[in-house]
């Protein structure tokens, strides 16, 4: 019951920075932990960030600490994911998630809803 669409994905210079959304319809926001998720081409799917329903604890892949920053504002139902410091390597779609529990997971497999998933390409 909750649709996930994640926007502002583009190509962006390498050191350069990008700013994620994710808007949810169809269910209040506050009630579920959220994660974002990247694949590269040929790649299989890895943990990004995470936060609980609040947003008072939030855990990030050791690859972006530091760089990225994963927030929430529950009145507007909507994640993000600040990207600073991109690398090239950082290059994927990147895919929001919804999960119904207190408690955040790294794993894509105990996520109930998904978004489209957005591009971000870095350039070198």
């Amino acid at each position: 019951q909750v649709q996930l669409v994640e926007s502002g994905g583009g190509l962006v210079q390498a050191g350069g920075s990008l700013r994620l959304s994710c808007e949810a319809s169809g269910r209040t926001l506050s009630t579920y932990a959220m994660g974002w998720f990247r694949q590269a081409p040929g790649k299989e799917r890895e943990f990004v960030a995470a936060i609980t329903r609040s947003g008072g604890s939030t855990y990030y892949a050791d690859s972006v600490k530091g760089r990225f920053i994963i927030s929430r504002d529950n009145a507007k139902n909507t994640v993000y994911l600040q990207m600073n410091s991109l690398k090239p390597e950082d290059t994927a779609v990147y895919y929001c998630a919804a999960r119904y529990s207190s408690t955040v997971s790294y794993s894509g497999n105990y996520y109930d809803y998904w978004g489209q998933g957005t591009q971000v390409t870095v350039s070198s």
